[in-house]
């Protein structure tokens, strides 16, 4: 990768279509009025692949990024046989994020969320001296934790104590790489409330979620590997949401593919699946309200602590805001649907016996949905879908190595102090 060019490339408002330049870290179009994400417009349209020597940066093309981080890997895609052939279906495509080296992916966090970290960590200048501080229910605060640690970038990361036990790692982390939670009881929204208290300091700064472009371009790389593996756009994406910024990204790299003109001109439907009872998006969606519902703050953390998936229990998605889960559904002719997690046991035990690899809950849930259709007959058995596994291998990936456990330097309570709170996390660092 001793080439390695920064990308070029703009960013526009998708609220009112204006374009301007990416000063540094912009998350949001500091002219417009109304919330909105903003993308990033590439100035290569069509897409060159790269080799698999840069990992996730062979789709570079498309991805915001000033450097190139080692360690990376891309997803993979391959024609599933023996599922396909017990769901009836002649052109099911698994799209693998994880840690499977048989498939050429190696993914040690065994989690998808590495596609976004090593994007985002690669948009961050070098020179940059203040704290990143990333929120998560555990699969990305394990992606993070990782490439920060490889690549020296000072990080805090803000979990639920409930969470804790998803940061494990193969080796012992660089001491640049922080970690705080929220007591137990506490949800993901809680641990995105602590960092936004964090972030009063000017000495942290916020990944963005949803609105930095280097994650859903990050994600994005998931669809890249479809399309450039099968040939062409596919009619269906199935994956499993907390926050939808996967399923954003797969519409926006679908509106990319049509742009090269190479991939065909079709717009994939959007197949979303969340964890029965925690529903929000599903119950937004089924109200057809772009905003999301009243959901009291009790009844929320007790059905995200009832859930398998805990990584898709986002209260508070980037749903009604312009560019959204919302638009992108209504754009694609999408569907949310759910599951119950004796369903996406079931599902997790079936690819486990018929494409060899474990996977997490989550894409569980997904293979779930994509079943219960099947069984409906509402999709066509001869279409081209997209299954995104967005997290596998881990058996394999634990296999006779010693973990070790990142815990946290604190844990404070919902209702703690404020400036207790900044004074000490500034003493972290």
């Amino acid at each position: 990768m001793e080439n390695f060019k920064s990308t070029k490339y703009t960013l526009s408002c998708v609220a009112t279509g204006r374009q301007f330049d990416d000063t540094g870290w912009v998350l949001d179009d500091a002219e417009c009025k109304a919330p909105s994400l903003v993308r990033a417009n590439y100035e290569n349209k069509q897409l060159e692949v790269k080799s698999d020597d840069y990992g996730l940066y062979k789709f570079c093309d498309w991805l915001p990024v000033k450097r190139a981080l080692q360690g990376s890997s891309a997803p993979a895609t391959y024609k599933s046989e023996a599922l396909a052939k017990h769901l009836g279906l002649t052109n099911l495509w698994i799209t693998l994020s994880g840690y499977c080296p048989r498939h050429g992916v190696k993914m040690s966090t065994c989690s998808f969320k590495e596609t976004e970290a090593y994007t985002v960590c690669g948009r961050i200048d070098e020179k940059e001296e203040r704290v990143l501080v990333v929120a998560s229910a555990g699969n990305t605060a394990r992606a993070f934790a990782k490439v920060c640690s490889e690549n020296n970038i000072k990080l805090l990361l803000v979990v639920p104590a409930d969470n804790l036990d998803a940061l494990w790692f193969t080796e012992p982390l660089n001491d640049c790489v922080k970690l705080i939670a929220c007591e137990k009881g506490g949800d993901y929204y809680d641990a995105i409330h602590l960092s936004n208290i964090v972030l009063k300091s000017s000495r942290f700064y916020a990944e963005g979620g949803a609105k930095n472009v280097a994650r859903r371009d990050g994600m994005a790389t998931t669809v890249l590997s479809a399309a450039t593996t099968i040939g062409r756009i596919p009619d269906y994406y199935f994956q499993a949401v907390g926050s939808g910024t996967g399923a954003i990204a797969a519409w926006e790299a679908n509106m990319r593919l049509i742009e090269d003109g190479r991939y065909g001109t079709n717009t994939m439907k959007l197949i979303v699946s969340q964890n029965a009872p925690f529903v929000p998006i599903y119950d937004a969606w089924r109200a057809d309200s772009r905003e999301m519902l009243q959901y009291d703050m009790k009844k929320a953390r007790r059905d995200a602590s009832l859930i398998d998936a805990k990584v898709l229990s986002n209260r508070r998605p980037p749903y009604g805001i312009a560019g959204g889960l919302y638009d992108a559904l209504k754009a694609t002719e999408g569907d949310v649907m759910v599951t119950t997690n004796a369903q996406a046991r079931r599902a997790c035990k079936l690819f486990k016996e018929l494409e060899g690899i474990d996977i997490h809950p989550a894409p569980g849930v997904a293979l779930a949905s994509l079943i219960k259709m099947v069984e409906a007959g509402t999709i066509d058995k001869d279409a081209c879908i997209m299954l995104n596994i967005t997290g596998a291998g881990e058996e394999a990936a634990k296999q006779n190595r010693t973990l070790w456990n990142l815990k946290p330097s604190k844990v404070f309570t919902l209702m703690a102090d404020h400036d207790e709170i900044i004074n000490y996390v500034e003493s972290l660092f």
